[in-house]
């Protein structure tokens, strides 16, 4: 019987040798998703900041404006003089929504006051500037218009306030 020693002649084995280390670029799938997903809400994030400062910018020019036009009243109590200029402020409010807003009279000019939520007085007050204006002794209660016209002026500052007009296709 022949014993069976270990010979010397057999394989050489070495050490376990690892993989080197994985390169930091390019990233995995995972890291690009992760960065879009962070750049595309910074984008997001940037776009409703502008959004809103321009929309305050926008409500602080209409607010100063009407400022101004009541403190002119105060001065010179031109009843017939702020109602036009009151007119005209709501015209041009309106007409960042509707742009048929600077040419409407009657019952169009009250559907496109209308489409801002406000209250039945505050629309009635408005609507009656439109009569004041043609008026050479226009009568108007000036602190009461002034508010009214704060009020509207206020609501339709914000975009969603505003009512889809009644000719306007639906987006469905």
């Amino acid at each position: 019987m022949m014993s069976r020693l270990p010979s010397s002649a057999g394989p050489m084995l070495r050490d376990i040798h690892l993989p080197p280390a994985p390169a930091w670029w390019p990233p995995a799938p995972g890291w690009w998703l992760l960065a879009a997903s962070v750049l595309l809400a910074l984008s997001a994030g940037l776009w409703g900041w502008r959004r809103h400062r321009r929309l305050l910018r926008q409500r602080r020019q209409l607010l100063g404006e009407l400022e101004r036009l009541a403190e002119q009243h105060a001065r010179d109590g031109d009843a017939a003089a702020l109602a036009a200029a009151l007119h005209q402020l709501l015209r041009r409010a309106a007409r960042r929504h509707d742009a048929a807003a600077a040419r409407q009279h009657g019952e169009s000019w009250r559907q496109t006051l209308a489409r801002v939520p406000v209250a039945t007085p505050v629309l009635e007050r408005l609507l009656a500037l439109e009569q004041a204006i043609y008026r050479p002794q226009a009568t108007i209660d000036a602190p009461a218009t002034l508010a009214a016209a704060r009020s509207w002026l206020l609501a339709a500052a914000r975009p969603r306030a505003w009512k889809r007009a009644a000719t306007e296709p639906d987006h469905v």
